[in-house]
């Protein structure tokens, strides 16, 4: 029978073992080697939201992971996931408990007006080119700007994502992120490339997920799947 407990975590990666604090899992018994597949599935499971992508948490877990052990993330128990592979009339951005693996947060979001329609299907880094990108971003603080209450967000991923500061793609709230903009155009309206909230609860969202914590933003581009060392990051976990 499966048991939900705190359990130590080590991330083993080919060449060494780092230890990331607790994490919670199903186990079947201690002092055995899973895979990072095989914790995305049993958390998969255990969340039970078909709103919620496999394949975007399994991802995002590698990353977060990585950069569990490499002390990028301040705040480790939250894990915020955007998936482009759904249309914008659903919700797709998640805010995850990782203490409980539970989800605090689901929600419409935006994207780029030049990423697609009603699907975004394109991204860019460039500056001005009114697109999303895809792939790890760190979040980093809040400010108050033309938008209103706003996070700022630093892509970690070179050449996919890293001119986001320069682009100024930040989490802000807009008009047309609402379910009265969908029942008249029956999509949300785009932003400039940035992951634009509802007005309402929006500020609960910035401020669970502020201050260096991960997002991911997903979308099954093959190219970006097969070159992302975040996504492609070996190793098994080790549990105590």
């Amino acid at each position: 029978m499966y048991t939900l407990t705190f359990i130590i975590v080590q991330l083993i990666s080919y060449t060494n073992v780092i230890t990331v604090n607790y994490s919670p899992y199903y186990i079947t018994g201690e002092n055995s080697f899973i895979t990072i597949e095989s914790l995305a599935q049993n958390v998969y499971t255990q969340i039970n939201d078909p709103e919620l992508n496999f394949e975007a948490l399994n991802y995002a877990l590698k990353g977060y992971y990585m950069l569990r052990t490499k002390n990028i993330i301040n705040n480790d128990l939250i894990l915020t996931i955007i998936d482009y592979s759904k249309p914008s009339d659903s919700r797709r951005l998640f805010v995850i408990d990782i203490s409980e693996w539970k989800i605090l947060y689901k929600s419409l979001v935006a994207h780029g007006k030049n990423s697609g329609i009603r699907y975004a299907n394109s991204f860019s880094n460039k500056k001005s080119s009114y697109k999303s990108s895809i792939g790890f971003f760190l979040t980093d603080e809040t400010y108050y700007g033309k938008h209103g209450f706003s996070l700022r967000l630093d892509g970690l991923e070179k050449g996919i994502n890293d001119n986001a500061r320069e682009r100024a793609i930040v989490i802000h709230s807009a008009g047309y992120v609402n379910e009265e903009f969908i029942k008249e155009y029956g999509r949300l309206g785009r932003s400039h490339g940035c992951p634009a909230l509802p007005l309402n609860n929006y500020k609960n969202i910035v401020n669970t997920i502020k201050d260096k914590t991960c997002l991911f933003i997903y979308y099954p581009d093959k190219k970006y799947i097969k070159d992302s060392e975040f996504v492609n990051t070996g190793g098994k976990i080790l549990i105590n």
